[in-house]
């Protein structure tokens, strides 16, 4: 297969030295998809584990479309699990990899976001519609411009079959029965506690009675779909987060990306549950309670800044889409280096929370809410809202650590300005880099009150190790 595509690369090569050379693709249309998607992820109020699957197949349509006239790069087609093959060029035909990518990521998110909302499908349009007549604006030959975008519809309906066969679709209808005992995680977060925590003026009221903001009819009002950005019921594929249920509790059986299975990088068994100070739950459970009784104003402004929230943020997976389409600026980064940059580091993440969840509800580790109440301090508040899925282990500390590594290979070691968090009235936070980032966002779920330092820090091993087997495994260049 590599030997195939090497004399594809070549023969590539030879047919674009006969035609007209096309406008350099600019870096900056991945930076654009990057922003966007943070956007997305929070108007549709979607979990951190379905923002991953959605950011990662729509990194492979916009890398795979690029790679198809981009010497440099290398298809992930045969590496990817379950991926064994793209349409690809016809040989002696020009291509633009731009509206190929484009046409590509258009057609994986009009399926994938086919349940979103009426303003996310118009967004998804106006930048599409924005960058194809930016990029023909150049000039690209008409012939060109069609080769270019049948290709890319073609490889973007390979990927959506590829998506079909994951297992999601699956999740969507399999019951699950919460396993019964003092030591198991259930949903006991009082309401004032999921009503939002964002610094923005615009944040959405969350009902008791209504926690997902779904729609229902005869009750629309001005407010409720201005404000609550009500979701039908019935949706399968974008369903809103419902804080007072079960996040996702199938997730751990989706097929991985790169990982073997869910659970190649496991963590160790949790704490053992015990009521007293001699076991070593409680422990755990004190550290968390110490720390909240002594947070400092920094620390507090820690937590809020990473909560990332589900429905009032991007979620941690925009927060570092958010991060890396900021280096492609700060390090003018090429085609190349942007594309590989955007793919690895969301399927880095897209693992994680494969494995973060497949851990979650193998351990059904209580959350600290319950602990502490039952057994320290029966008033006790974490400082920002406990998320609806069990505690052990940490879900921002895993897909920090992965994602921090990719950036690192890729990147370097290097200081940026992080300013995802602006809009919403958090400054500009600097860091020395993507590993200083990524654990100041594990311990500001301690900071949070809603993770024991295990979890913290057997979570950011995990991410590690899913990272190392990321950059291990797949290969966007040639001569690697």
């Amino acid at each position: 297969m590599l030997h195939q595509a090497r004399r594809w690369t070549l023969a590539l090569l030879g047919v674009l030295g006969c035609s007209r050379a096309l406008p350099a693709d600019d870096p900056r249309m991945i930076a654009e998809w990057m922003q966007n998607y943070y956007g997305l992820i929070r108007a549709e109020r979607v979990s951190p584990p379905v923002a991953s699957r959605l950011m990662a197949y729509a990194s492979v349509a916009l890398y795979e479309g690029l790679a198809i006239a981009t010497p440099s790069l290398r298809s992930l087609a045969g590496q990817l699990n379950g991926l064994d093959s793209l349409p690809r060029p016809e040989a002696g035909k020009q291509y633009d990899a731009t509206l190929t990518a484009i046409a590509a990521e258009r057609t994986v998110l009009d399926t994938l976001f086919r349940e979103g909302l009426p303003a996310t499908r118009a967004a998804l349009a106006v930048l599409t519609d924005s960058l194809t007549a930016a990029r023909l604006a150049l000039r690209i030959p008409d012939e060109v411009q069609d080769l270019s975008e049948d290709l890319g519809r073609r490889i973007g309906l390979a990927i959506l079959a590829w998506a079909g066969t994951d297992g999601f679709d699956t999740t969507r209808t399999t019951p699950w029965k919460p396993p019964v005992g003092a030591q198991y995680w259930i949903n006991d977060t009082p309401g004032d506690q999921f009503m939002s925590q964002s610094l923005s003026a615009a944040t959405d009221f969350v009902a008791l009675d209504n926690p997902s903001a779904s729609f229902r009819a005869g009750a629309a009002s001005e407010r409720g779909l201005v404000v609550n950005r009500p979701k039908s019921s019935s949706i399968k594929t974008l369903k809103a987060v419902n804080p007072t249920g079960a996040t996702e509790p199938w997730w751990g059986a989706l097929r991985p990306f790169a990982l073997r299975e869910g659970n190649e990088c496991p963590a160790p068994p949790p704490a053992a549950y015990g009521p007293d100070r001699n076991a070593p739950l409680y422990a755990e459970a004190r550290q968390v309670w110490d720390t909240d009784q002594g947070l400092t104003e920094d620390q507090r402004q820690i937590a809020l800044y990473w909560a990332d929230n589900a429905g009032q943020s991007g979620t941690p997976v925009g927060h570092w889409l958010s991060i890396g389409s900021q280096m492609i600026d700060q390090l003018t980064l090429p085609l190349d280096r942007a594309a590989e940059m955007f793919v690895l580091m969301t399927l880095a993440q897209a693992d994680a929370f494969i494995g973060c969840w497949r851990t979650k509800y193998e351990w059904n580790v209580l959350r600290p809410i319950t602990y502490i109440r039952r057994h320290i301090d029966p008033a006790w508040e974490p400082f920002i809202v406990t998320p609806p899925f069990p505690e052990y282990t940490s879900g921002h500390s895993m897909q920090s650590s992965a994602a921090a590594m990719v950036l690192t290979e890729l990147l370097g070691e290097i200081a940026f300005d992080d300013s995802t968090n602006l809009a919403i009235g958090h400054p500009v936070r600097r860091f020395n880099s993507f590993v200083e980032a990524s654990n100041e966002a594990a311990i500001s779920r301690l900071y949070g009150g809603i993770h024991y330092p295990m979890a913290i820090e057997n979570g950011q091993e995990q991410g590690r190790c899913i990272g190392r087997h990321a950059l291990e495994r797949l290969r966007t260049r040639f001569g690697e």
